[in-house]
């Protein structure tokens, strides 16, 4: 009738309705995840559970051909409990959304590992904790660092076989170390030149301190005596860089850093290499950490600026990275155990189209 029309928000279609945490953990709910879920899904939790946070531009970069595509599959997780999100307040713009591991991805990765979710240590208000973290905005930038060196080893350039072989976060990294030095990362390249025709493979490993330009540099420069600590400790030189985010901050950086270093008993024992974010080319179709703008701290006025692969050549006394263990680098030792570190590379690609019968994501 004209004196009664029908509302607008009653023409609309029904929304889906996320599981309660409750209802995440019965067995009804797990039997409908295992048959929805892929490799990939399962491996995107467990990164979340390593990293504590991503961000959908990140998560794309890690698995998805396409935004698009991952921002679909994304609400699908989401809304089948696997993945929950908050998007943090900006004064410019608008923050992309950052996602967690929701309840019922916690049980599927505890399920996989024969534990429970109290064994696996997960709370789902603890992990949401994040959103309201003092480091939120580091956390997310040493994963976006991270990221962007697998979104190079996904694109590799002609004749090259890149690959990120391992990628601790801060969390396990100070597991395993956090008594002498605690680290933002612990990663390791691998790179296989196939023009050479022999198929080169060089390795580099490093710890990264990822400076976000609010730590007074002076507090950086003193974590070199940790380095050193660990090194005659363990019997394992490994390099370290440090990333800034200006050529201004790396140069003030760089004379502080020379000057702790050469007070090191054994300075043969911490290699250092810096670069800058600003020597990154905007240019270019996926800049990462992998491009020439590392500088070794003992190089040349002058010196030409090196690809991460390259970084060896500058340190001939240090031995190549020992292939680790499941539970990371020859020497590490943690205290408790640990569920073992997902690969930084993603699965072989699957479709990530649900199930038919599963339901439409629908728009996000």
């Amino acid at each position: 009738m004209i004196t009664n029309p029908t509302r607008q928000r009653a023409l609309r279609g029904h929304k889906p309705t996320r599981p309660t945490p409750r209802v995440a953990n019965t067995a009804e709910h797990q039997a409908v995840l295992a048959w929805r879920l892929t490799p990939r899904d399962k491996w995107i939790a467990r990164m979340l559970w390593e990293h504590k946070v991503l961000t959908a531009h990140q998560i794309t970069a890690l698995a998805f051909p396409s935004f698009r595509s991952g921002r679909m599959r994304l609400r699908e997780l989401y809304l089948w409990g696997v993945v929950d999100r908050f998007q943090p307040f900006v004064t410019l713009g608008t923050a992309p959304m950052h996602y967690v591991l929701a309840p019922a991805g916690a049980a599927v990765l505890a399920a996989e590992d024969g534990l429970d979710i109290k064994e696996l240590g997960y709370r789902h208000d603890r992990v949401f904790g994040v959103a309201h973290s003092l480091r939120l905005a580091h956390t997310v930038g040493v994963n976006e660092w991270f990221t962007a060196l697998v979104d190079r080893a996904r694109h590799p350039h002609p004749g090259e076989q890149v690959e990120l072989a391992a990628w601790w976060s801060e969390t396990r990294c100070a597991r395993h170390f956090g008594d002498l030095i605690k680290p933002d990362g612990y990663g390791r390249w691998r790179l296989s030149d196939q023009h050479s025709g022999q198929g080169n493979d060089r390795q580099v490993e490093w710890f990264l301190e990822y400076d976000f330009g609010t730590e007074p540099l002076s507090k950086l420069a003193g974590k070199l005596v940790g380095y050193a600590a660990l090194a005659q400790a363990t019997g394992i030189t490994t390099p370290l860089l440090v990333w800034l985010p200006t050529s201004r901050r790396e140069a003030t950086a760089r004379r502080l850093l020379a000057k702790a270093w050469r007070e090191l008993d054994d300075r043969r024992s911490v290699p250092i290499a810096t670069a800058a974010a600003e020597l990154l080319n905007p240019e270019a179709v996926h800049p990462s950490p992998a491009d020439e703008v590392w500088l070794p701290l003992t190089a040349a006025a002058g010196a030409s600026r090196r690809a991460l692969s390259g970084l060896p050549d500058s340190w001939p006394h240090v031995p190549p990275p020992v292939t680790p263990t499941e539970d990371g680098p020859v020497g590490a030792d943690s205290p408790q155990p640990m569920l073992p570190p997902p690969s930084p590379m993603p699965p072989v690609s699957t479709s990530s189209r649900a199930p038919r019968g599963a339901g439409r994501a629908g728009r996000w």
